[in-house]
This record gives structure tokens, sequence and C-alpha cells, in this order.
């Protein structure tokens, strides 16, 4: 039996009917074409560029801040670009004990602790139910918490004043904690929803297979496998809590239980007229660094928990 060979393609062979000799042309390669290159080179440059102008429009701002909080008043107006002469540490004690920062910081701590552990808690479980079991009405209550996103807030500060005055919640810190809970539970659902569909159902499978209860499966198999998306929306809660200015200015009316949002208008509105304007840039660096410092502990958390659900 005879084996044939092949020449492969653009290739001539001596003696084939095209053949001219031992003569072996190679076969054509496709080159890349060198627009695409260029092409691709300034958009990367340009992509760059515009990431720099605006890293340096975000960060400009929060870095003189920083720097004023710790001159003095008279060098803030002089020479407001220069970096001060000795850190004025004298500021940040004056705005955390005569401002009463301290107590707008523990009223804020207990409020955005407390509501966020129950929106984690409470949009977690509905989240679960909504995505893992189907029921008459499961789509009517998904889109009843969608409903909940894009009704605006403003619309309900009325009614909701009222309900809180009628129920002995009005001017109290866990009153003003149930009002978070509601206004973050339906971006939480719809989160944490989508995010509990991407879990494997095999393994709630197999915790039921060994006797597990629904209770168990949850809080011991399901939630800790979901610790990624809440991480991601607990952090989007934190910083929408913590920088709420409308709720707590409406139904928190007491000076000694304002959070600290209110306390620094009202820090902005005394010391202007006082001319403290280092103390008030203080208290305004003090009220970005617990946000700072928990996306900062947090990126990694955050960024997987929104790619999470990109690929099963």
């Amino acid at each position: 039996m005879k084996t044939t060979d092949t020449a492969p393609t653009g290739v001539e062979t001596p003696g084939s009917p095209g053949g001219s000799g031992p003569v072996v042309t190679k076969a054509t390669v496709a080159t890349p074409r060198k627009g695409s290159r260029s092409e691709g080179a300034t958009l990367n440059v340009f992509s760059h560029g515009v990431l720099i102008i605006w890293a340096i429009m975000v960060v400009m701002p929060l870095l003189w801040a920083v720097m004023t909080s710790f001159k003095t008043d008279k060098a803030i107006f002089t020479s407001p670009w220069a970096l001060p002469d000795k850190l004025h540490f004298e500021n940040w004690s004056r705005a955390w004990t005569e401002a009463h920062m301290s107590d707008y910081f523990l009223n804020t701590i207990l409020v955005v602790g407390g509501s966020l552990f129950g929106t984690l808690l409470l949009g977690s479980m509905a989240a679960y139910v909504l995505a893992r079991f189907d029921f008459p009405g499961n789509r009517f209550i998904y889109f009843l918490f969608i409903g909940g996103m894009s009704f605006p807030i403003i619309l309900a500060l009325v009614p909701l004043f009222y309900v809180m005055q009628n129920m002995a919640l009005l001017n109290t810190l866990h009153g003003l904690i149930l009002v978070y809970i509601a206004y973050s539970l339906p971006f939480t659902v719809f989160f944490l929803t989508a995010f509990f569909r991407t879990l494997p159902s095999s393994v709630a499978e197999a915790a039921f297979v060994d006797g597990a209860s629904h209770t168990r499966t949850f809080f011991q198999v399901m939630l800790p496998m979901a610790k990624p998306g809440l991480i991601s929306v607990g952090i989007f809660n934190f910083l929408g809590q913590w920088n709420q200015y409308l709720l707590p200015t409406v139904l928190n009316t007491e000076p000694e239980k304002k959070v600290l949002s209110q306390g620094l208008v009202q820090l902005a509105v005394s010391q202007g007229y006082k001319g403290d304007w280092s103390g008030l840039f203080a208290g305004l660096v003090m009220a970005m660094l617990p946000v700072l410092a928990a996306y900062i502990i947090f990126q990694r958390q955050v960024v997987a928990g929104l790619t999470a659900g990109a690929v099963k």
C-alpha cells in the first residue's frame, strides 16, 4: 500500500506541474495592519489621559481639604495652596469637642450600624426566597421591591413624618434605624436576588439531603457563599446611609440626637459666623475618613461582588 504525501497549500514541490525545480515558496502569512496598531495605541493613550484627568479632579479637592484642616485661619486665606507651616492638631480637637463632632459620630455609628445590619439580614433573607423558591406572587413581590427604588423619598416625607409621630418613633435613634432599613431594602433585595441566582443549587440540595433545614442551609451554606455580594451591597448602603441628610433632617430634630450630616451643616453655619474655617475643614475631613477607609479596605471585595454574577 502506497501513501501519498500532499504538499501544503502555497508550496511548490519539485516535479509538480507548476514546479520549476527545487524551489519552495513559503505560504503567505497575514500580518496585522499598521493602521490598526496606531489606532489602538491612540485610543489607549486617550483613555489613560482621561482617567488621569479624572483622578486629579477627584483627588485634588480631598488632598486640599486635608491640608487645609491643619492650617490656621490666616494661612487659609493668605496662602490657600501652600503647605501648612506646621500641623495644627488643635483644629481637630476643637472640632471634636467644641463642635460636638464626637456626639454626632456616636449617633451616626449607632444608626448606620444598626440599619446596615438589619438591611443586610432582612434583604438577604428576602432575596434568597425570591431567587430560590417559586410560589404564587413571587414576581409581584420582586417587582414591588423594584418599584420602591423608583419612588422618590421626598414624596414620602410628609406621610412618613405622621406615621413616625403616631408610632412614637419621631426624634428617636431606633426610629431612624427602621426608616433607613426600609429606605435601603429595595436596592438590597434587587442586588442580592440576582446574586443568589448565580450560586450553584447543588450545594443547597446536598445540604437538604444531609438533613439540614431551610434556616440552617441559608445561614450556614448559602449566606457564606454570598459574602462578596453582601460586602458589595453593604458598602453601597453604608455610603448612602452615612451621607443621608434629608431623612434625619425631617425625622430627627433634637440637637443631642443629630447625626453627622446634620452636625456638619450646623458646624458650617456656626463656624462661618465665628470665622473658624480651620475647625470646619477639620470636621469635614473627620466625616470623610470613615467612608474612605471602608472603601479602601473592602475595595477588592466590592469588585469581586460586582463581577461575580457575570460568569457562572
